[in-house]
């Protein structure tokens, strides 16, 4: 594509060379540079693109988009541009080259601490289930129409996104639904792309490591509404304080959803049980498979975007019901010795204190709740007490483990999660730092009626140590001692 082309929608300090290059292939990754591609230059968090400028140029780049006017010495045969911003370049670049996707599709994006998965993944199965061609971005896996793709990342760079945007478009899609991470947002990964719809699920800590505060956590969120456009929605859960907040500065449609209160979209929970629930929506009676307040909230997400993007009442109702849970998320087991497993991926101390809620409210004191979890290593520290106290506060029994402890010593992780426990909250817990050995343990001390949770990992099939990821899943590791204690 001619350079020029490219660039059009950035903005542009200087040029030096030739505009009306022709650039066979774009990347921000020097090791993928290859003869007549444009490198892009982006400062990222660990390295910087600018210091492989000279590699790109060696590796044939026919043209270097930057922003820090550092080069030294200038090529005849390379076009260079300074930009005001690399990462905004890059996403506009990317979209650019794709032939803008975004505009081509219906786009929703889904923003918020917990239910992103959930919530775009059954915006995907529902719309594929009544028939419309569509396409998924997914912390669980990429679907263009029924195709499958592994994933990376919960929000993919500028060039992958529109590259699967590009493939749904060739694809037919009319619809697609992607999960918005903070990163993302404050990183530019989701500028330029445009949104048909966004939707807000809920905030609660995480990701303190890479954001100052929550303050700065929630401002990041609400970026992405106060960037929609006009002719889209924004979806709020009115029940979180955060809610209104996402709606202040937005130039889309603004739109509720509540379980506690009035709104556009309004939930009301009948009965719950451990294969589903009993709801209302807008006055229309269904049981769903799903368990806990936190998935009618999900649920309620789905219904109001289904119904914003065109869907029929009667029709998005009907398949609704039909859904199931997501990989990972609320998976229920049952073993022949009548104890119940879920496997969940609950990381943060408020999906944690979600989930155990919801267990909770179906057992009715009928069986005891034993909880599996531990923290992921090289993430936010702080949270890693909370979780400990949130564990111990619903279940009877709490067993601490290890997670993906990544490039830290697993004892580490578990000795900051001990503290932030009483002297009598410790004599309730039992540490074992082998994950597989805390499942063994924790479904040796189950009884009849009781419920163990296995928190954390969710459709995770591996575990981080030391840069290398073993295989390791929860769900299988459960289906094994199921099989050998029957």
């Amino acid at each position: 594509m001619i350079l020029r082309k490219l660039i059009e929608a950035c903005e542009v300090v200087t040029i030096r060379g030739n505009s009306e290059s022709e650039a066979v292939s774009i990347t921000s990754d020097s090791r993928m540079v290859t003869a007549g591609s444009l490198f892009i230059a982006v400062e990222g968090i660990f390295t910087d693109g600018h210091a492989y400028i000279g590699k790109a140029i060696e590796q044939g780049a026919i043209a270097v988009v930057y922003d820090k006017p550092m080069i030294e010495e200038y090529f005849s045969r390379v076009t260079y541009v300074q930009v005001k911003e690399s990462g905004v370049a890059l996403a506009q670049i990317a979209s650019a080259f794709y032939g803008n996707p975004s505009s081509l599709l219906k786009l929703v994006g889904v923003t918020g601490t917990n239910g992103k998965t959930t919530v775009a993944t059954l915006l995907y199965d529902s719309f594929r289930h009544l028939g419309y061609p569509s396409g998924l971005l997914s912390t669980v896996a990429n679907y263009v129409n029924g195709e499958r793709y592994p994933t990376t990342h919960t929000t993919l760079d500028p060039i992958m996104l529109n590259t699967y945007l590009r493939k749904m478009v060739d694809a037919g899609c009319e619809y697609a639904f992607m999960e918005v991470s903070s990163h993302a947002i404050h990183q530019k990964r989701v500028y330029g792309l445009r949104f048909a719809g966004g939707i807000f699920t809920n905030l609660t800590q995480d990701h303190l490591d890479y954001h100052k505060n929550m303050l700065e956590y929630r401002n990041v969120k609400k970026v992405f509404f106060d960037d929609l456009p006009g002719d889209a929605f924004a979806l709020t859960n009115i029940d979180d304080k955060n809610g209104p907040i996402m709606l202040q500065n937005t130039k889309a449609t603004r739109y509720t959803y509540s379980v506690r209160g009035m709104a556009d979209f309004k939930a009301r929970i009948f009965e719950k049980h451990f294969d589903g629930t009993d709801i209302e929506i807008n006055g229309k009676e269904l049981t769903v498979q799903f368990v806990g307040t936190f998935n009618v909230y999900n649920l309620l997400a789905v219904y109001g975007a289904g119904r914003l993007l065109g869907l029929e009442e009667e029709e998005l109702l009907r398949t609704l019901s039909l859904l199931r849970p997501v990989a990972g998320r609320f998976q229920t087991l049952r073993s022949q010795k009548n104890y119940t497993v879920i496997v969940d991926y609950a990381h943060t101390p408020d999906a944690l204190s979600n989930v155990l809620s919801a267990i909770d409210g179906v057992l009715n004191k009928k069986g005891r709740i034993i909880t599996v979890v531990g923290c992921g290593g090289n993430r936010d520290r702080t949270k890693r007490p909370i979780m400990a106290r949130e564990a111990v506060q619903f279940s009877d029994k709490a067993v601490f483990t290890s997670d993906n402890p990544r490039f830290e010593e697993p004892e580490e992780i578990l000795r900051d999660m001990l503290e932030g426990l009483t002297e009598e909250e410790k004599s309730n817990t039992l540490t074992i730092i082998d994950r597989r050995e805390a499942i063994k343990t924790a479904c040796a001390l189950a009884q009849p009626g009781d419920v163990i949770l296995i928190a954390g990992k969710g459709h995770e099939d591996y575990q981080e140590i030391k840069g290398v990821k073993h295989h390791f899943d929860d769900k299988e590791e459960v289906e094994k001692i199921i099989t050998l204690s029957h």
